[in-house]
């Protein structure tokens, strides 16, 4: 999966939240996990999200955004989940929305076929970090999708429903049960901004360091490269006269951003071969990543061991022998030159 997304699940008595919407035309087959999502000329084609349901704040809607009622399942090891995790915690929505994280390598999700996928661990003990499925007593990912589509048949991932819509719900919609109601990451004179912004990064190198990683063909990688490499180049200009990357202001952009930073030259220029120059090179970009770290709860989404183990342990067509490099272990709660944009 494509370092997955995650989705939100249900609790007893309570209507479930998903709502299966299957795209007219898809670039490629439908596909189990992200490896299998390519193209006939050897490139990564990443397929859209097929449960589409919106909480609203609501009272009166079909999902109302109520504590309680809702639960996010994640894995720390995609970008996807982490900017979901970023989110509960900044929003300070942790304590209304429960969350539970799958094991970080992926496994046999069911004895009858060979699909690789998250796996809940047996124990609390198993993996520290991950725990087992608390509403459901799933022992897979796959599961909770069998259980919302009994026909279904494209990837798992997490979260289940798309992050960037559950991005958006915790943002506006749960402000009513919020710890950090006022914190708007999606201003509306901001929001035109955002959305070129994410267009650009999404393409450029969110999902661009995929498309390097699982290339199959040189031509498509090098596209994808330097695809990617022009983005970064363009955030560190963006940064060197202005705190973040729509402004003096914190928004979504940041932490969509942020999510793939933070995992760059411990994972993706190592493993998916985007080395032509380390996030370490780009000083406005190193420490911009240090700044959003130390934001009060975005350290704690940041689980490097899951992260390392999850890249390196379950691609085996890129990495056979699951070796997980030393390195370089970066202390990104080191002093950082941000504030000098402040007012």
């Amino acid at each position: 999966m494509l370092l997955s997304r995650n989705w939100f699940g249900f609790r007893p008595n309570k209507n479930f939240c998903t709502l299966t919407e299957f795209p007219s035309k898809l670039l490629v087959k439908m596909a189990r996990s992200a490896l299998d999502e390519m193209s006939d000329s050897g490139a990564f084609a990443r397929t859209a999200s097929t449960f589409r349901n919106f909480i609203q704040k609501d009272p009166s809607s079909q999902f109302p955004a109520e504590s309680g009622r809702y639960h996010l399942y994640v894995s720390y090891a995609c970008p996807w989940a982490s900017r979901c995790l970023a989110y509960l915690k900044i929003k300070g929505l942790d304590k209304a929305i429960s969350f539970t994280s799958v094991k970080p390598i992926w496994e046999r999700t069911k004895e009858s076929d060979d699909h690789m996928g998250w796996v809940f661990p047996t124990s609390d003990t198993e993996v520290p970090g991950a725990e087992p499925d608390p509403l459901n007593g799933a022992k897979s990912i796959r599961e909770l999708y069998e259980v919302a589509s009994t026909n279904y048949s494209a990837k798992y991932t997490v979260p289940l429903t798309e992050s960037a819509e559950i991005i958006r719900m915790f943002n506006s919609e749960f402000n009513g049960i919020a710890e950090n109601a006022t914190l708007d990451l999606n201003p509306p004179h901001l929001q035109s901004q955002i959305d070129k912004a994410n267009e650009w990064i999404y393409d450029g190198i969110n999902n661009g360091v995929y498309k390097c990683g699982f290339a199959r063909k040189q031509g498509p990688y090098n596209e994808a490269a330097n695809q990617l490499y022009e983005a970064l180049d363009k955030c560190e200009e963006i940064l060197g006269i202005q705190r973040y990357i729509c402004g003096n202001t914190l928004t979504e952009a940041d932490i969509r951003l942020f999510v793939t930073l933070i995992r760059f030259d411990e994972v993706y220029a190592v493993h998916f071969k985007c080395n032509k120059k380390l996030l370490r090179e780009y000083p406005n970009l190193f420490n911009y990543t240090k700044d959003i770290f130390q934001i009060h709860g975005v350290s704690s989404t940041v689980n490097m061991e899951h992260i390392k183990r999850h890249y390196y342990g379950s691609h085996p067509s890129i990495n056979p022998f699951g070796i997980i490099p030393l390195g370089p272990d970066i202390d990104y709660s080191s002093p950082h030159d941000r504030e000098r944009f402040s007012a």
